[in-house]
């Protein structure tokens, strides 16, 4: 390698690193947006989430806030309901739309015959305790409401299911 391309190489990486701390001077600006005090509303989730949640949300700082949620299942073999409580990050994309993260944790109850054509009478319940996380995106409209779509991955202790991914949509008002 001569000189000359030594130097030009040496150039490049100025302009990257000038680039990159731009960027991240930007972005750290972005991350200092205002998200809402109170919001409420419902979170539709796959069946390893349980199906529907009722859930709310707690902002505590410009930036970050706690969502709890309460989730029910009833099928012909199965029953179930589970209560989360996740910590989330916000990060401001672009005017209103956010995406989120954090982790979290719950606990939960379930009833089931283990065949489908079981008799109704012989059911099993189990408790349990999981771990859990949240990441999702979120457009926070101009009028009180926001629309997000999430994953939720699970691990759960002392249930047949060890670890479960849940997606969900929700829609809530704030207030």
């Amino acid at each position: 390698m001569n000189f000359f391309t030594l130097l030009f190489n040496i150039q490049i990486m100025k302009r990257v690193i000038i680039l990159f701390l731009l960027m991240t001077a930007f972005a750290w600006q972005g991350h200092s947006q205002q998200i809402s005090k109170h919001a409420i509303g419902l979170r539709f989730g796959n069946h390893y989430g349980l199906g529907p949640e009722i859930n709310y949300q707690h902002g505590l700082r410009d930036n970050n806030r706690l969502e709890f949620g309460f989730a029910w299942h009833t099928r012909n073999h199965y029953s179930g309901i589970k209560l989360t409580g996740i910590y989330q990050w916000v990060w401001n994309i672009e005017d209103g739309f956010n995406w989120y993260a954090g982790p979290g944790a719950g606990v939960g109850m379930a009833s089931y015959r283990e065949g489908y054509y079981a008799d109704p009478r012989r059911t099993e319940s189990n408790g349990y305790i999981y771990a859990t996380g949240d990441v999702g995106i979120e457009y926070n409209f101009d009028i009180p409401l926001i629309i997000s779509l999430d994953v939720r991955p699970q691990i759960n202790f002392n249930y047949h299911n060890n670890l479960t991914f849940d997606f969900g949509l929700s829609a809530r008002y704030q207030f």
